[in-house]
C-alpha cells in the first residue's frame, strides 16, 4: 500500500555507534532489530530505501591498535568493519521479509555485489533496499561523505543521518546545558560554524547537488516514518 509522503526514495546514514546501543562497541541486536522494523514500516508505505552504516562500533573497539598505523590501512580496516554491519542489517531486514542487496565499493563477491550504480538503481526501481558498505572505497574519506556521494548518485530526496541527539545543536548537548537546536539551517552556516552535522566534504557534496539532510534521533521508535512523512522533528540543513 502506497500513502503520501515528503520523500519517496531516501538515503538512510546510520552510525556505526547507533548500532552498538548503550554497550558502546559491537553490534545490540535489539537495537539491530528496531531499524529493520522502522525500515520496513516505511518500505511498506511505497518508500525507496538505500542505507549507509558506520563502522565506529567495531572500529572504535581496536582504534587503539590503530594508532600510529598508517592512515591508509586504519581507513580500510574501518570501511571492513561497515561490511561487517551492513550483512547485520541485511540479515535482520531479511527475517522480516525484505529483499536486500548489499553492494560493497571494497570488491569481495563471497559475501556482497560490488558496487554497480546502474545495478543499484535497477534494485531500488525492483523495490528491493540496497545497503552501501566499505565506505567510498578509498581511504580519507568518511561514510558521511560516502553517504552524500550515494545519495546523490541514487538521486535520493533526502539524506536521513540517524544519530543519538535528536538534532543539530549549538555544542554538544551532553555536556553543555545551555546548547540550543536548530530547527533548520542552511548549507553554508552549517559548514561556517563547524557543526558536527557531518564531515564538511559531505556537506558540500550535498549542497552542490540541493541534497537536503535531515539530521534526527535514530533510537525512538516511528521516527523513520515521521521524518518521513514530513513531520517537523530533527534538523533540516537545505
Amino acid at each position: 500500500m502506497s500513502v503520501k509522503v515528503k520523500y519517496n526514495r531516501i538515503l538512510l546514514k546510520i552510525s556505526g555507534e547507533a548500532l552498538a546501543g548503550d554497550r558502546g562497541y559491537g553490534i545490540d541486536p535489539v537495537i539491530v532489530q528496531s531499524i529493520s522494523r522502522q525500515v520496513k514500516e516505511i518500505h511498506d508505505m511505497g518508500v525507496s530505501v538505500a542505507l549507509v552504516i558506520g563502522g565506529g562500533n567495531i572500529f572504535r573497539g581496536v582504534s587503539d591498535a590503530a594508532k600510529g598505523m598508517d592512515r591508509s590501512t586504519a581507513d580500510y580496516m574501518g570501511m571492513l568493519a561497515t561490511v561487517i554491519n551492513s550483512l547485520s542489517l541485511q540479515d535482520a531486514l531479511e527475517k522480516n521479509g525484505l529483499q536486500v542487496r548489499v553492494q560493497s565499493a571494497i570488491n569481495m563477491p563471497q559475501v556482497a555485489e560490488p558496487f554497480l550504480y546502474r545495478k543499484a538503481i535497477r534494485h531500488l526501481e525492483k523495490n528491493r533496499i540496497v545497503i552501501f558498505a566499505g565506505g567510498t572505497g578509498n581511504p580519507y574519506f568518511t561514510t558521511d561523505t560516502a553517504a552524500a556521494l550515494r545519495a546523490s548518485e541514487i538521486k535520493a530526496d533526502v539524506l536521513l543521518k540517524a544519530t543519538n541527539v535528536d538534532g543539530v545543536y549549538t555544542t554538544d548537548p551532553k555536556k553543555d546545558p545551555t546548547a540550543t537546536k536548530f530547527d533548520t539551517l542552511s548549507y553554508i552556516e552549517a559548514l561556517n560554524m563547524g557543526l558536527k552535522v557531518m564531515d564538511s566534504p559531505a556537506i558540500s557534496l550535498c549542497m552542490e547537488n540541493k541534497l537536503p539532510i535531515v539530521v534526527f534521533k535514530l533510537n525512538q521508535e516511528g521516527n523513520i516514518k515521521k521524518v518521513v512523512e514530513g513531520a517537523n522533528i530533527g534538523t533540516l540543513v537545505s
